[in-house]
């Protein structure tokens, strides 16, 4: 999997910034990209969570102060509380010196800590790159209906045999539940966490209210909260987002929320192969969650992403919003003969979106009425990703 283009981002990131934080789920393959960065360069690597690693920074600036002159990858480098601080320093004595880029790779699993700490001490310093999963534009069309069922943990999506691939996931979503979790969020109840992220695998891309889920789970709405932000924050759920606007019409303003993988997904509701998902009836919602997930992918971080939503029907599953203001609206259909519905006409009269687009798991794009251009995934994953690349965007 070294072909991943995020190896590219990095090298290109690294020539810019003396720090990088690349983050993602566990097991995504942050390790794996990190050592094979290292591989190709003068790097020192330390895992934060082996003790041995942890010891060499008992006195960290005098550790790290000997090895200026060459890249430190901190692999979960939130095990080390206190060490941005130092890393600032340290960057700042090696700009005196001369070198300004280069300096510190840092690995993390969950945005919350890295984010607050590296943004309270590497202010202009740091660059941030997420890795997801293994995605729609890293393999072959004919890979994506695997990658739908097994979802893309590397683990899950190569495994051998379907079997062996839906236990990885089980014991993933295990080890999350019971070791992961309760580390970033304090005293998190296992059994209740577990239960709440298979609520919201049976309301993929619904309308969560919390205190509905609450009631269910004998938690009061604070706690649920606590628990939604920290399954968001470590990459796990996907909070979609309202788009508002003053359109003088009634919007919802609640969150849509998505369980990111689709492979953990289909493990949270036990469903082990295709046929099993076929026939259940959360397969459209599966379907949604994943071309979803994988189109604000290709997108990039710098397109916004959001649902549409009136009290009168008006709809749009995706709406994709760039700075330079132009908005593809997007609706998600698994019919290989797809029609837009009314609700989508509607909420495009409202918004006056650019481009009008239907993603369908077929192979060919076509028209339909009202200038809908329905396209396969694929196609419109590559689209996004040359958007990208386009100046003033």
């Amino acid at each position: 999997m070294f072909d991943r283009k995020i190896l590219a981002d990095l090298r290109e990131d690294l020539a810019d910034y003396p720090a990088v934080a690349l983050l993602g789920p566990r097991q995504a393959g942050k390790t794996t990209v990190a050592l094979e960065l290292a591989r190709q360069s003068d790097t020192v690597y330390l895992d934060l969570e082996s003790e041995l690693d942890r010891a060499k920074l008992a006195s960290p600036e005098l550790y790290l102060a000997e090895r200026l002159d060459r890249l430190v990858i901190l692999d979960e480098v939130h095990r080390v509380p206190g060490l941005f601080p130092v890393l600032r320093g340290l960057i700042d004595r090696a700009r005196r010196d001369g070198r300004r880029s280069g300096l510190y790779l840092l690995l993390g699993s969950a945005s919350l800590d890295l984010l607050q700490q590296a943004g309270e001490s590497l202010a202009g310093r740091i660059a941030y790159r997420e890795l997801t999963p293994l995605n729609a534009q890293e393999l072959p069309e004919d890979e994506h209906a695997r990658l739908w069922l097994r979802g893309g943990f590397p683990e899950s999506y190569l495994a051998r045999n379907t079997g062996v691939s839906f236990r990885w996931r089980q014991d993933f979503i295990r080890t999350y539940v019971e070791r992961d979790i309760p580390l970033f969020g304090g005293r998190v109840g296992s059994d209740a966490l577990r239960r709440l992220w298979g609520m919201l695998a049976h309301q993929q891309g619904a309308l969560v209210n919390a205190s509905v889920l609450g009631r269910s789970l004998g938690l009061d709405t604070r706690t649920v909260n606590r628990y939604l932000d920290l399954l968001v924050q470590m990459f796990l759920v996907r909070r979609l987002e309202p788009w508002h606007a003053n359109l003088g019409k009634r919007l919802t303003r609640s969150p849509k929320l998505y369980v990111r993988d689709s492979g953990v997904l289909h493990a949270l509701l036990g469903l082990p192969d295709e046929e099993t998902l076929l026939g259940h009836p959360a397969v459209g919602a599966s379907w949604e969650g994943f071309v979803l997930e994988n189109l604000i992918t290709a997108a990039g971080p710098q397109v916004g992403a959001h649902f549409y939503r009136t009290s009168s029907g008006a709809e749009i599953d995706l709406l994709l919003h760039w700075p330079s203001g132009d908005s593809w609206a997007i609706e998600v259909k698994r019919s290989l003969s797809p029609k837009a519905r009314r609700g989508f006409h509607s909420a495009c009269e409202d918004l006056h979106p650019r481009r009008k687009l239907l993603v369908y798991p077929g192979t060919e794009p076509f028209f339909l009425d009202h200038d809908v251009q329905a396209m396969p995934l694929a196609a419109l994953c590559r689209e996004l990703a040359q958007q990208a690349t386009l100046p003033n965007r």
